[in-house]
């Protein structure tokens, strides 16, 4: 066996809690707020005026993202039918937008 071994920490070096905790703050996502998530989808064209084209036909959106039920839905209407329904977005658009998170401050 070497002498002094188990070697021992330095007195001057840092705990590798504390280096890597600084490391790993710097990386972590947090998952967006409701409305931070209602402003990225609408980023994504999810917004007034905007045309869609979810399951099969073409929607034109008349407002912005709002929070639905457990998700996020828009107000549409279709060219073959004028009526304005509430139409919830596809959990992959959500998945999407959660994904890209917001980085912690």
């Amino acid at each position: 066996m070497k002498p002094g071994w188990p070697r021992q920490p330095r007195r001057d070096a840092r705990p590798a809690e504390d280096y890597n905790g600084n490391i790993m703050i710097g990386r972590t996502l947090e998952s967006p707020s409701v409305s931070e998530m209602c402003a990225q989808v609408k980023h994504l064209g999810y917004a007034t005026s905007g045309l869609i084209r979810l399951y099969g036909e073409e929607f034109e959106v008349l407002s912005d993202p709002f929070p639905e039920a457990d998700g996020i839905a828009v107000r549409v209407k279709t060219k073959n039918n004028s009526r304005i329904r509430v139409l919830q977005l596809p959990a992959t658009v959500l998945q999407r937008v959660k994904g890209q998170g917001i980085k912690a401050a």
